[in-house]
């Protein structure tokens, strides 16, 4: 039962905190509890049980302020801290309350991102038994001679010792000297070289050796240990624009808050970049007082660890997490402590990782999405860096659907570090913060080295010394299909150009690799009537899409239809529903290019990577491995293969299809097809040849002069953006504006219009009060209309500024009408409109 303490009684109390609960209660302030005087100690961040409701159900919550005064007459007393004694640091208090708010979510789903479940559950934890010296009984022990001062081993001459014992005592007087006084019992065994703990438990016994109990992680081997095997590189020589970058970079560490956009073509050096500033912040180059903005900060006890510890987040693309990326860390700064986060971790590594981070034992973390909240302890100063920061995977698709790399600027700013983001193919929003003309030549002018108040930016326009950019050629898939009938009467179903065909037998005959990108897996994405005059074709049952054909042999139909959508499943029909006509399949997919090789190259070696074939990180990283190795020649894969790969010895990228999403109903087609072709083109000529043996790409594609093929070819981002932020200020779209996007759903199409009806006249009322100054459009159906049985409408806001968009949704969620489940979703700042 909750106690419930009077104002009358200040004696029971130690003050008061607001506590915002794990709930989805949508109130960032929290509710407000008694501090007991058994927790007088409690600290902003701290994880407690609180009572909630009439029942006083216990319940858990994160305390965000402290304070010493509270207008209630009478107060429910905070129960206990968490059991697993989990905190939270206050910046990332802080953070949970301006994502709360922009992203317009409970405070508790936006606590539930930034804490793993392992760690709440604790998950592997277990209790292990350290052991160290006795300091009296251990020196009356130790008896020398002259002649055995340089053998450790024989420091102990007591004569009721073994020799064994006495090698267990030096052992542990060895890691005493190296800063470990406290070591696990099978450890310090393993180190003296005993068989059993035997000679520890004597010991003890004897007194000579003491112990104590903490709790430790139980977690299998981690992908460090998998890094430890690559290979180290050689050393780097930096071009000038990687000196210049480093140069700029390094002299805001340590003076405040700034954003870095590096744009460096594929193969730059960004990553060394990024190496090298790291190194000159733990060198302590960085070194500066505590600058972090004082909300932030527990009142009562201001720094928890005085000790200067600065630390770097980097984060990069969930599938460019390789043992590889990670061994690049790890070699150059192993001393730091590197920790890693990313989903292929089990439970209990996660928790692992996550206390090593928080306990101060890592300050390098390396990660996906979510690594931007790591709870670094007590930052004085350091570094956050997102690496291919255009990537949509930064991009939360549920509560909260927050943004990484605008998350990761924001925690910057709270603490007062900089945060640097690199890509080949920058998004247009970072861009323009950091270009806003966006003009060519004002961008590639190194004198000015401020474009915009807002972002810092750093141009490197060539590859590392030794490495070329490749060249590309474009291939019309409406003449390839001309010179096939010309040639053979037949133009037949072809994915391969007659180019692209001819390239990839000299590649595999001349011992090289090929890269080729499909952006769309399974085998036929339509499967229809072949009577035109019946039209029948196969659609998802629950969605508005299109099935798709996935073969299979083992099946007896050789295949079945998928829905990428809702992912339901069933056989492929043999007949037409409607006439009775056999059904034919047609489309394309990997699937189908990898049947296509193997029937014209039989003796290429081939491995396909997409969603179907890669169930897991291990089958992700086996792949890599084994064309590393060389065991694979041709590497077929949708978008994951276009990020982050370096493998010397690939000589040719094909893009099967340049514009699959060049028609896509979103403003953005463009720029994701741009993006695409130049990351896919990039992995070819990294191995440094010369000559003819440089790298080439082949894409392929129906609409060869769409300007975001051409200029892509032509590795031309400069030009691109130019015109597609001409655009976009031409209609009025993001970066040049601000959007946020609101998708009603239901299976009722009724109940889901008179909703979306009830939004928009409350938005069209509210934005009258603003002189409408932001622009609503819909509610309209999504360009998906149905997915899983749900119909979808949306309604648009387009403003010059976000804080109008966000006085509009804080208008709603004030009116209840926006809550956080299955029929209503509010996307700030959306990368997709599908």
């Amino acid at each position: 039962m909750a106690e419930l303490f009077e104002m009358t009684d200040p004696g029971a109390i130690a003050g008061y905190a607001d506590v915002a609960l794990e709930q989805s209660i949508d109130s960032a302030a929290g509710l407000t509890y008694a501090v007991p005087r058994q927790l007088a100690d409690l600290a902003v961040g701290d994880r407690v049980l609180v009572p909630l409701g009439r029942g006083n159900k216990p319940v858990t919550g994160y305390v965000v302020r402290l304070r010493d005064s509270t207008q209630q007459t009478r107060i429910k007393a905070i129960l206990s801290r968490d059991a697993q004694a989990v905190s939270l640091t206050p910046d990332l208090i802080e953070l949970a309350r301006w994502m709360a708010g922009y992203y317009c979510s409970p405070i508790g789903m936006v606590f539930a991102s930034m804490l793993p479940a392992a760690v709440k559950h604790g998950t592997g934890e277990i209790m292990q038994t350290l052991v160290g010296l006795a300091e009296e009984k251990s020196a009356k022990c130790e008896v020398r001679s002259a002649k055995d001062e340089s053998n450790p081993k024989s420091a102990i001459r007591h004569p009721k010792l073994s020799p064994l014992q006495r090698t267990v005592i030096a052992t542990a007087q060895a890691l005493a000297a190296q800063g470990q006084p406290w070591t696990p019992m099978r450890d310090l065994a393993d180190e003296a070289g005993a068989r059993t703990i035997s000679p520890v438990k004597q010991l003890i016994e004897k007194g000579v050796l003491v112990t104590r109990h903490e709790s430790a992680i139980r977690a299998a081997s981690l992908l460090e240990e998998q890094a430890k095997q690559v290979p180290a590189p050689p050393p780097v020589t930096l071009n000038a624009g990687q000196k210049q970058a480093v140069e700029r970079i390094a002299q805001s560490v340590g003076g405040g808050f700034s954003v870095h956009l590096i744009h460096g073509v594929t193969g730059s050096g960004k990553t060394e970049v990024y190496l090298r500033v790291i190194e000159h912040l733990l060198n302590g180059n960085g070194d500066a007082k505590p600058q972090a903005a004082e909300h932030i900060r527990n009142p009562k006890s201001e720094i928890r660890n005085p000790k200067f510890s600065p630390a770097a987040i980097i984060l990069v693309p969930e599938i460019s997490l390789t043992p590889q990326t990670v061994a690049r860390f790890m070699l150059r700064f192993s001393s730091a402590g590197v920790a890693v986060l990313h989903s292929g971790l089990t439970a209990s590594q996660r928790h692992d990782q996550w206390r090593r981070i928080r306990h101060g034992q890592a300050r390098i973390i390396v990660g996906a999405r979510s690594a931007i909240f790591a709870p670094v302890p007590d930052i004085h100063a350091g570094v956050i860096i997102v690496d291919e920061e255009h990537e949509s995977s930064y991009k939360q698709d549920q509560l909260p659907r927050y943004h990484a790399r605008d998350v990761a600027i924001k925690r910057a700013q709270l603490l007062n570090i900089p945060v640097l983001l690199g890509s080949a193919t920058p998004s247009l929003e970072s861009y323009y913060n950091a270009v806003p003309d966006a003009k060519p030549e004002a961008a590639a002018n190194p004198k000015s080295e401020i474009r915009n108040p807002k972002f810092y930016y750093h141009h490197l326009p060539d590859r590392a010394p030794g490495l070329t950019l490749p060249t590309v050629q474009l291939v019309d898939l409406r003449d390839e299909r001309r010179k096939r009938y010309q040639m053979t009467g037949s133009a037949g179903v072809h994915l391969l150009s007659l180019k692209l065909e001819t390239e990839l037998r000299r590649a595999i005959e001349n011992g090289r690799q090929a890269i080729l990108l499909l952006n769309r897996r399974g085998y036929a994405n339509y499967i229809a009537c072949p009577d035109h005059r019946c039209g029948w074709m196969m659609e998802c049952d629950h969605c508005d899409a299109t099935m798709v054909y996935h073969k299979d042999q083992s099946l007896p139909a050789g295949g079945m239809v998928r829905c990428h959508h809702c992912l339901s499943e069933q056989m492929l029909p043999v007949q037409c529903p409607t006439c009775g006509r056999r059904v034919t399949v047609f489309g394309l997919g990997t699937q189908r290019v990898e049947e296509e090789i193997a029937r014209k190259i039989p003796q290429a070696r081939l491995a396909r990577m997409d969603s179907d074939t890669m169930r897991s990180a291990r089958d992700y990283h086996t792949v890599l491995d084994h064309f590393r190795a060389g065991e694979i020649d041709v590497l077929i894969g949708t978008q994951m293969i276009a990020k982050g790969l370096d493998f010397p010895n690939v000589a040719l990228v094909g893009v099967i299809s340049g514009d699959t999403s060049l028609n896509m109903p979103d403003f953005r087609a463009s720029e994701r097809t741009f993006q695409l072709i130049a990351q896919v083109a990039g992995r070819a000529g990294r191995g440094g040849e010369t000559g003819s043996a440089l790298g080439l790409v082949i894409v392929q594609s129906f609409a060869p002069t769409d300007p975001a093929i051409v200029l892509a070819s032509k590795h031309d981002y400069l030009g691109f953006a130019q015109r597609e932020i001409a655009l976009r200020r031409d209609v009025g779209l993001p970066p040049i504006t601000r959007m946020a996007r609101l998708v009603i759903r239901n299976e009722d199409h009724l109940k889901a219009m008179e909703e979306a009806r009830k939004l928009a006249d409350h938005l069209a009322q509210h934005n009258a009060r603003l002189d409408n100054a932001v622009r609503l459009r819909g509610p309209m159906p999504c360009p998906i209309s149905r997915i899983a049985g749900f119909h979808r409408l949306q309604i648009e806001l387009i403003a010059p500024r976000a804080g109008l968009i966000q006085q509009l949704l804080t208008s709603l969620r004030n009116a209840g009408l926006v809550r956080s489940d299955a029929h209503t979703a509010v996307d700030v700042d959306p990368v997709s409109l599908l």
